[in-house]
C-alpha cells in the first residue's frame, strides 16, 4: 500500500459518480482532504477520509484570489505533506499498476460517460503510462 495521499473536491465527486471511490482506500495509508474540500463535496466522506485543518491565512487568501476555496486548501495541504498529491487519473493508473484494477481503459469510458473532461491527448498518456497502447 502507498503511503498518504491528499485528494481535491473534483477527484472526490468524480470517483463517486462512477463508483470507485474504494480504489483511494485499497491505494493509499490515509486519504487528505480539508475541511473545504469536505464542504465542497457536500456528501457524507466514508470513514478512512481524515479531514486535516489547515489554517487561514495571508498565502491561502492570496490562492483563494485565483483559485476556488478547495483548490487552494488542497495546494496549502500539498506544501505541508510533500509527494502526496495526484490527480484522478494518477490514482487509477497507480490502482493498474498495483494490480487493483486490470485495466484504466474501462474506467476512463465510465468517466468520460461523465460531465469530467478527458482530452484525447490526456487518455492517450494514462493509456500509455498504463501500459495500454
Amino acid at each position: 500500500m502507498h503511503k498518504n495521499i491528499i485528494v481535491d473536491t473534483s477527484c472526490l465527486i468524480i470517483l463517486t459518480k462512477i463508483n470507485e471511490l474504494n480504489l483511494l482506500r485499497l491505494l493509499y495509508s490515509k486519504v487528505f482532504v480539508t475541511k473545504e474540500i469536505a464542504n465542497e463535496f457536500g456528501s457524507e466522506l466514508p470513514d478512512w477520509v481524515a479531514v486535516y485543518p489547515i489554517e487561514r491565512n495571508n498565502i491561502k487568501l492570496l490562492f483563494e484570489s485565483k483559485i476556488d476555496r478547495g483548490e487552494a486548501s488542497a495546494i496549502l495541504l500539498a506544501l505541508t505533506m510533500p509527494n502526496n498529491v495526484t490527480g484522478t487519473i494518477g490514482v487509477i493508473i497507480a490502482a493498474k499498476n498495483k494490480n487493483i484494477i486490470l485495466s484504466i481503459k474501462p474506467i476512463l469510458d465510465k468517466i468520460k460517460e461523465t460531465n469530467f473532461y478527458i482530452s484525447k491527448e490526456i487518455e492517450d498518456a494514462a493509456l500509455m503510462l498504463a501500459k495500454e497502447i
